[in-house]
């Protein structure tokens, strides 16, 4: 049946207290080394797999995650991901200048060649079948010979050059093999199905098949189908300042013990795999912590995304219902002790009352930002900025803006100036509520954006 499915009050103030901006969706005109660095922002696509990218304990990590925060940082520019698991969608959007990268586990062909510039290779692996062991399939031993695959039915990703390599295989054993190409199933959910029993067969590289192959003992990943290929990232055809760059960072990077660290964790521990894999099964299941169903219920009666909410309690208390800060803060929504007692909680009590006390702070401080012309998204982030700082810090910076010259209703480049300066400015006869070291709460509200992104890159709506 599943393959079936597949198919078709100021004295709340205190709190205590890598940027990944909301995408837009429009077109980046130029993926070029020095637009890039003017606009301070890479814009990356990759997959969501046990591999490249996923959330873990609600923290975003992955091999390819990893290698673009390392890349982003050498630029000094943010990451924004995007993500898609088709590949020719994937190839389009680059070529359509939509993202500056793709950064996959990408098999180098001719054919990709003549439509992107590839990287110098991230590494090299080959494909292998994905089947279940003999005791535990209808198979009274695995495929070896590939002759045998001959009118056997494979499924695998639309696009991947596994689809490509069975079809030319097909052709050298002179038996039709019969490849059910799925488009929105990534390669994760593909080996499951195998272990569970619903599909026999799948194709896919060696690393991704190692890695699960960890968590789901009953299968066998022995019988390769194709040579080593080289694997590497990939660029537009007009983008030669970017790629030359790359390839430069990639020759220094991969000879560091950062990047023997990076690969280390994601290919060689079996313990870690078995996690990660484990996780994903939840992250599908569209689930990100134990709370998430008080997060939307919560969410729903303030009018917020629910995963916006997680990603503030994520970066407040990291989904730890009794924990304490060395400031005294308490709990999931890590509430002062003059906050807890004016909403009637202490450090004892339940996680759904924290979150529901949560959900009524924020919407006090949302109240406070009545005015229409501050846009919804620069009204959540003078709410985050709230939430660290306290609202009267806010109040300042917005007064501080609007008598300098910059515009009180627009947190980006203008209020968070002077969060970021107000040392420089509390002596201000304007400035009410003292001094701030203002780095925090900046570093926050773009901390709590940036996890909501990869929350909402990963988790469904």
């Amino acid at each position: 049946m599943r393959i079936l499915k597949i198919l078709l009050v100021f004295v709340l103030f205190n709190f205590s207290g890598c940027t990944l901006f909301i995408k837009d969706n429009s077109a980046i005109k130029s993926s070029e080394l020095s637009v890039i660095l003017q606009r301070g922002k890479l814009v990356a696509l990759t997959e969501v797999n046990s591999i490249n990218y996923f959330i873990y304990k609600g923290e975003p990590m992955g091999f390819h995650f990893d290698l673009l925060q390392a890349y982003a940082n050498h630029l000094g520019v943010s990451l924004e991901l995007m993500t898609e698991s088709d590949v020719e969608t994937s190839l389009d959007m680059l070529e359509n200048g939509e993202v500056d990268l793709l950064a996959n586990n990408l098999t180098v062909t001719t054919e990709r060649a003549n439509r992107v510039s590839f990287s110098s290779p991230i590494s090299q692996t080959r494909q292998v079948l994905v089947q279940r062991k003999p005791e535990l399939s209808s198979q009274s031993k695995p495929v070896r010979n590939l002759t045998e695959l001959g009118k056997k039915i494979i499924y695998v990703q639309k696009g991947t050059a596994a689809s490509k390599r069975l079809k030319n295989l097909s052709e050298e054993i002179g038996s039709e093999i019969v490849v059910v190409e799925l488009k929105n199933y990534d390669v994760d959910q593909l080996i499951e199905l195998v272990a569970n029993g619903e599909i026999d067969y799948t194709v896919c590289d060696e690393d991704v098949a190692r890695v699960n192959a960890f968590y789901f003992s009953n299968i066998d990943i022995e019988t390769p189908v194709s040579f080593e290929q080289n694997l590497a990232w990939a660029v537009s055809k007009k983008s030669s300042e970017l790629l030359a760059n790359l390839n430069e960072w990639l020759e220094n990077f991969s000879k560091t013990a950062e990047f023997r660290i990076i690969r280390s964790k994601y290919f060689d521990n079996p313990f870690w795999a078995k996690r990660i894999v484990g996780e994903l099964t939840h992250l599908r299941d569209g689930r990100i912590s134990r709370f998430d169903e008080g997060f939307k219920k919560a969410s729903n009666k303030i009018d917020w995304d629910w995963r916006l909410f997680a990603a503030l309690v994520y970066n407040e208390s990291r989904f730890k219902h009794d924990t304490e800060s060395h400031k005294g803060a308490k709990g999931l929504m890590q509430f002062m002790p003059t906050t807890a007692q004016y909403f009637g909680i202490d450090h004892s009590t339940d996680p759904n009352t924290q979150i529901n006390a949560g959900a009524r702070y924020l919407n006090w401080l949302e109240q406070r930002f009545p005015d229409s012309t501050i846009t919804q998204d620069q009204r959540l982030k003078f709410v985050l900025a709230s939430y660290n700082a306290g609202i009267g810090h806010v109040i300042d910076a917005r007064n501080l803006a609007r008598k300098y010259g910059k515009n009180p209703d627009v947190w980006d480049d203008n209020v968070d100036y002077f969060i970021l300066n107000k040392t420089r400015y509390y002596r201000d006869s304007i400035v009410r509520h003292g001094r701030l070291k203002g780095v925090e709460t900046y570093r926050y509200v773009n901390k709590v954006f940036d996890t909501y992104n990869h929350y909402r890159n990963i988790i469904p709506e």
